[in-house]
């Protein structure tokens, strides 16, 4: 690889801080720069990483922006509001996501024109899949109901695709990382009978650092970013596996825990494509589930075990489609359950 200056925004993020970390074993630190919002996160990533070029901004401060984007080669846009605050502050989701993206799209325009842009969208943009979960990029754009995060990635393509940039766009699968996931009400949001691909959080920054170099085969294109066959599986497999590995016992919540529509993911048939250019697979299902027990100390394991109860008793208590259920919230009903919602 050749020391082509990159920028990452976003790089104290699950995905972009394994990116920096790929990236920094490959390149010159000085070819290396970050955009970040000052923080006591960011701060403790810089330390890690001597040698490479920090800068502090808003991602919707034209001024902060042109400092990092001058002189780049490829800028690795990773910076968003995620999921599950997304769903909870959809204005600050907006501001960052569309307004963010729209932003660096101008500066770039003016200050680093050819550029080469690679940008994290999402499976979230092609909605709901129950029904036919095998996904090609070709496929309509329709996030379900009520997701705000979706409907702003669909426009931020939007808006990259009808810029003067060069540029590829990844729409990631289900992003999976080793100790890195906070319990939250979004897990009662996907339905138990969902077929869904991951990638492990070090294969997709894998990807994008692969990229560096390869902007002739990547440009002006989409591409589905997935693990492949061997990472499929069902989200209460899934689930299963997870609470396996932490000592939680069976997948057994009150009827009506879990939604039965409105959510996304599925299989990325034409997946191979970009591992065909990029070649940034090395996990499989069995490899991350290996790595995701062992990073599970036994003590906790066992100790799990013992509330297991309680605490899946709490988990329920999070569940806004059970909470839709007892109240009969109409809206609600719709957004978690579809037409064939449950009546008391």
């Amino acid at each position: 690889m050749t020391d082509e200056s990159t920028l990452i925004t976003g790089a104290t993020g699950a995905i972009g801080s394994e990116v920096l970390k790929q990236l920094y074993s490959r390149q010159k630190p000085s070819s290396i720069s970050i955009f970040v919002r000052p923080s006591k996160k960011a701060t403790k990533l810089v330390k890690n990483y001597p040698g490479i070029n920090v800068f502090y901004g808003s991602i919707n401060n034209e001024e902060e922006l042109a400092r990092a984007c001058v002189k780049q080669t490829y800028i690795i846009h990773l910076a968003a509001v995620i999921p599950p605050l997304a769903n909870e502050q959809p204005e600050l989701t907006k501001s960052v996501n569309i307004e963010g993206t729209r932003t660096l799209v101008k500066v770039m325009e003016e200050h680093s024109p050819n550029a080469f842009l690679i940008y994290s969208s999402s499976v979230a943009t092609y909605g709901d899949r129950m029904k036919n979960p095998d996904i090609l990029v070709s496929d309509p754009l329709t996030p379900s109901l009520g997701d705000d995060y979706g409907a702003t990635k669909v426009l931020t393509e939007r808006i990259i695709q009808e810029s003067k940039l060069n540029w590829t766009i990844y729409r990631l699968s289900a992003i999976m990382g080793i100790g890195n996931h906070k319990v939250s009400k979004i897990m009662f949001h996907v339905p138990l009978e969902t077929q869904m691909e991951i990638t492990t959080v070090r294969d997709t920054a894998r990807a994008f650092v692969h990229s560096i170099g390869k902007r002739d085969k990547l440009n002006g294109s989409i591409f589905n970013l997935g693990g492949g066959k061997e990472c499929r599986i069902t989200y209460l497999d899934f689930m299963t596996r997870a609470f396996d590995a932490y000592g939680m016992g069976k997948v057994d919540f009150p009827e009506h825990a879990f939604a039965t529509a409105n959510f996304h993911c599925g299989n990325y048939i034409d997946g191979d494509l970009l591992d065909d250019i990029l070649e940034f697979r090395t996990d499989t299902m069995d490899s991350y589930f290996e790595r995701f027990a062992a990073a599970v100390p036994s003590a906790q394991r066992l100790c799990t075990r013992l509330v297991s109860k309680p605490v899946k008793l709490y988990l329920s208590q999070l569940s806004e489609p059970l909470k839709a259920y007892k109240k009969q919230d109409p809206a609600l009903l719709q957004r978690f359950f579809g037409d064939d919602h449950p009546h008391r």
